[in-house]
């Protein structure tokens, strides 16, 4: 057994001892002075538990306190899995052990099996309990998934019953016959959503299966990695449509398209439409309109009044990449049951000052947000106002809670983990 910080407190928790509880409590590790960069609200910090990892995507923490990383392949990276560990509780990770390849995002652990979504496939591994880094090759449970460049990478996520759901994202941006070209329109209906632009469920325990095997779930959606299962549904938080001003010059401004097609979340069970390509969620109407490739001008609603509508929406262009529902009582309670989203930052509001990487935490109340996101770690653009998002200092991309009711959050621009508490008064 590793006797980390969380070994020894679930142990003492078990044993009934409060002063050695207390004791445990007190010596959590010592936030940074800078909360490493992050700006949070009054009562958390925060400390760089790792550093320099590669392209950081989505994490999952084991009992134990071991995190697993999915890592994103190229410019010499090789992608797969880095496994970290704190062995003297400073709560930085000393030991890394690096596994697997290939480009990847979603990762979890199910019923002793570490669960990783590459872009084409979905493999996991045996682990040992006290082990950091599983031994042997991992069993393929889906395979042969669509990989085109554009919104490849892949999200998972289960609903404890046995079943796997996977993102397909869409290779477009509003499924023209000649992607983000001027003033084409939009193929009706879209081929694309065939094999594309939705949540595809599967068996998680059946090998080798293809996205033929696999039953589409819900449907019309662009690019949405940030998935995640809670309160009897898989949730979304999807990336909307791009270059509105650039593809309809005359329809749509600059500034139209920097601030209008909202950043969507959906709850979703079996079957929904949410419109895409046909349609955007408009954030400052809160409508659904149909997009100029299919005739719309930025007013008309036209068939759009058919598809399902989002639970919350968030400003253009943030770009959610992981979505993870707190469970935990390290935080206020306040937090417990709302959404944590982890928003990559924008490209595309040019010439308009990019949004900067952020994670917003969203309240809930049963299935739906009773009301405003709030922004909860900011601070990783590093300058103001950022023209080019590859000039930040960070980018958000995953959140994860600890066995404490701690979380983590990665960064995929250089790998950086911060570790978050609070520390004020509940």
């Amino acid at each position: 057994m590793t006797l980390n910080r969380w070994t020894l407190g679930l142990f003492f928790a078990a044993a009934g001892c409060a002063t050695s509880l207390a004791s445990f409590a007190a010596t959590q590790p010592a936030c940074d002075q800078d909360n490493g960069g992050l700006t949070l609200p009054a009562g958390f910090c925060a400390l760089v538990a790792a550093d320099g990892l590669g392209t950081a995507r989505h994490a999952v923490v084991a009992p134990n306190g071991d995190l697993y990383v999915a890592l994103q392949s190229g410019k010499g990276k090789t992608g797969g899995v880095v496994a970290l560990r704190d062995d003297n509780g400073d709560g930085r990770f000393e030991t890394k052990e690096n596994f697997g390849d290939g480009s990847s995002s979603g990762i979890a652990l199910r019923n002793g099996y570490l669960y990783v979504a590459k872009t084409e496939s979905v493999e996991r591994w045996k682990m040992t309990p006290g082990q950091l880094k599983p031994n042997g090759p991992p069993e393929v449970i889906v395979e042969g998934l669509p990989t085109e460049h554009e919104h490849h990478d892949k999200g998972i996520a289960f609903d404890g019953k046995g079943s796997l759901y996977i993102n397909i994202g869409s290779p477009s941006n509003a499924c023209q016959s000649q992607d983000r070209q001027k003033g084409i329109a939009g193929q009706d209906p879209c081929p694309l959503l065939e094999t594309h632009g939705g949540i595809w469920k599967f068996d998680e325990n059946k090998l080798h299966q293809k996205e033929s095997d696999g039953q589409r779930f819900v449907t019309g959606l662009r690019q949405e990695p940030a998935i995640t299962w809670h309160d009897g549904a898989v949730y979304i938080v999807m990336n909307s449509r791009d270059q509105l001003d650039v593809l309809w010059a005359g329809k749509f401004t600059a500034e139209e398209n920097a601030e209008r097609p909202a950043e969507p979340m959906y709850r979703a069970t079996q079957g929904l439409n949410f419109g895409w390509p046909y349609c955007f969620f408009d954030y400052g109407q809160q409508k659904l309109l149909l997009n100029p490739e299919y005739g719309g001008d930025g007013k008309t609603v036209g068939r759009c009044s058919q598809f399902a509508l989002p639970i919350a929406s968030y400003p253009a262009h943030w770009a959610p990449v992981d979505v993870m529902f707190y469970s935990g009582s390290q935080f206020p309670a306040r937090y417990k049951g709302g959404a944590f989203i982890a928003f990559h930052g924008s490209w595309n509001r040019a010439p308009l000052p990019q949004a900067p990487s952020n994670v917003t935490f969203q309240p809930f109340a049963g299935e739906k947000p009773p009301g405003k996101y709030e922004i909860f770690a900011g601070g990783f653009a590093g300058k103001d106002p950022l023209i080019n998002p590859m000039d930040a200092l960070a980018r958000a991309d995953g959140v994860a809670q600890a066995p404490d009711g701690s979380i983590f959050i990665t960064d995929s621009r250089n790998g950086k983990v911060w570790h978050v508490f609070y520390r004020g008064q509940k």
